[in-house]
């Protein structure tokens, strides 16, 4: 008696053990939390290790065991582990600038951190528990998630990729060939174009109204204008006639200057040769000697 209720004590120890593993395994094994664009703003209020991925990634397939791993000790850990699946959420791989696969961003309290770290278990723990993400400089400012320039980055991310699904629909489900798909996105291209241009210039017409100037008020500037510029007109003929009268009169005056540079080189002359003659000396006559 004493031996059979050993043994089934034992059995029953041996059954709530593995009732409380089991029990325990389920309440750790809850995997990482997933995040799309209504609800990633979740991730600004308390601390996240958060994974970029995408299905067709190798890489991001041979990390997941390991991230759901990690993501078993979130409780443990105190903080939560989610990932961003990219194909589905264009907007998010915008708004953090994804250019590799899988990248891993630390976040706590609206502060972003990318990790750079080894990819394993322990390694991802070690991260939390030293809190070795506070030797790593934060994001700036200017490239933070939640800004509004990165918002508008995101929305172009997500515009390729609604026009690279519509270009695939054109071509697989309506058969059209690949030149006539870029014909219809060059025609859309024009005609959104003109429209957003036509929206600028109304916009600046509203902000900056051109001033109004009534009939008369351009008339008589156009007056103005014309009486202003008939006296400039006659100022310059005036100018003119002056300059041309001014050159006359030395013209006039060459020749004058000239007949009374020549008489006076002529006084010079005489007088030159007068002085000359004035000034030579004379011979003196000898008497010739008479013979004895």
């Amino acid at each position: 008696m004493a031996t059979n209720a050993s043994a089934k004590l034992s059995v029953f120890v041996t059954c709530l053990v593995i009732l409380f593993s089991v029990a325990s395994a389920a309440g750790r094994a809850k995997g990482a939390l997933q995040l799309t664009e209504n609800d990633w703003r979740r991730m600004l209020d308390g601390e996240w290790m958060v994974e970029f991925h995408a299905p067709w990634c190798p890489a991001c397939k041979s990390l997941e065991l390991t991230w759901n791993d990690f993501a078993n000790w979130s409780d443990d850990l105190g903080i939560n582990v989610a990932q961003v699946d990219v194909t589905a959420n264009p907007g998010l791989s915008g708004r953090f600038v994804v250019t590799a696969l899988p990248t891993i961003f630390h976040v706590k309290e609206g502060e972003f951190r990318q990790y750079n770290g080894a990819r394993d278990k322990d390694e991802l723990i070690t991260y939390i528990e030293e809190k070795k993400w506070s030797s790593v400089d934060p994001l700036p400012a200017w490239k933070h998630p939640d800004s509004i320039h990165m918002g508008g980055l995101g929305l172009f991310f997500r515009l390729s990729m609604f026009l690279r699904a519509l270009h695939t629909t054109l071509m697989d489900e309506y058969g059209l060939p690949y030149w006539a798909s870029y014909l219809v996105f060059a025609i859309g291209t024009i005609i959104v174009g003109s429209i957003l241009g036509l929206l600028i210039v109304c916009c600046i017409d509203c902000v900056f109204p051109a001033s109004k100037v009534s009939t008369a008020d351009a008339k008589k500037k156009k007056d103005d204008d014309y009486q202003s510029g008939q006296k400039s007109g006659s100022e310059n003929s005036a100018t003119e006639a002056d300059d041309e009268s001014s050159s006359r009169d030395s013209e006039d005056a060459i020749p004058d200057d000239s007949k009374a540079g020549g008489d006076t080189s002529k006084k010079d002359a005489g007088s030159s040769k007068a002085g000359h003659t004035g000034s030579s000396p004379r011979k003196r006559k000898t008497k010739p000697k008479r013979d004895e």
